[in-house]
């Protein structure tokens, strides 16, 4: 049976000290999933002023280790459904030039939804990387989880009553139960009675 020096001596053993080594933080990939509602704005605000370090603020700390936030937006398909007109039912599909300015309009609401995201990113100094999807909204922000490999998702809440979230689905209720990753529903604030 081996002993300490104190033990052996008969004194009373000495504490260890804990070592002091640098702490290893692992740099986090974040996925916020981003929209034109204001909830959405405000669950990557709370991320960015919650979840990452501001450079100004610890200015130890390097842009290549502060991690990398995930910007996700995912468009509706445009469907070519055929729209009943005039009185005898006659039926019309949307032309090409009607489809081709639907596009259009979804990719400029789409780079301005996103441009606004980035600004706020940049002025927190995140690196982020955006996707533009398009499909069902909460399988595609799942699907996007395993294939970019985030380490944890970031969602805003409408605020949406029982009954409306039965009849209207909720993504942020389908990604607690189907991402495969950690995930936040981030609530917005409440609004201040007049």
């Amino acid at each position: 049976m081996e002993s300490t020096p104190s033990a052996a001596s008969g004194g009373p053993a000495e504490l260890e000290q804990p070592s002091m080594k640098k702490i290893e933080h692992k740099k986090m990939k974040v996925m916020v999933a981003i929209d034109e509602s204001e909830g959405s704005f405000y669950a990557l605000k709370w991320v960015l002023d919650n979840l990452f370090v501001c450079i100004g603020a610890a200015p130890e700390t390097s842009l290549d280790e502060v991690g990398m936030m995930v910007l996700v937006h995912v468009q509706q398909p445009f469907q070519q459904y055929v729209f009943p007109a005039g009185p005898g039912g006659a039926a019309f599909y949307a032309t090409s030039s009607v489809v081709e300015s639907v596009r259009k309009a979804q990719e400029e609401n789409s780079a301005a939804i996103l441009s606004r995201a980035l600004l706020m990113c940049k002025n927190k100094m995140v690196k982020t990387e955006t996707l533009i999807l398009e499909g069902d909204t909460k399988e595609m922000i799942c699907q996007a989880v395993e294939q970019v490999h985030v380490d944890f998702l970031v969602v805003g809440s409408r605020g949406l009553s029982k009954i409306k979230r039965a009849f209207l689905g909720s993504v942020s209720d389908y990604c607690a139960h189907h991402a495969k990753c950690p995930i936040l529903i981030v609530k917005p604030p409440k609004e201040s009675t007049k």
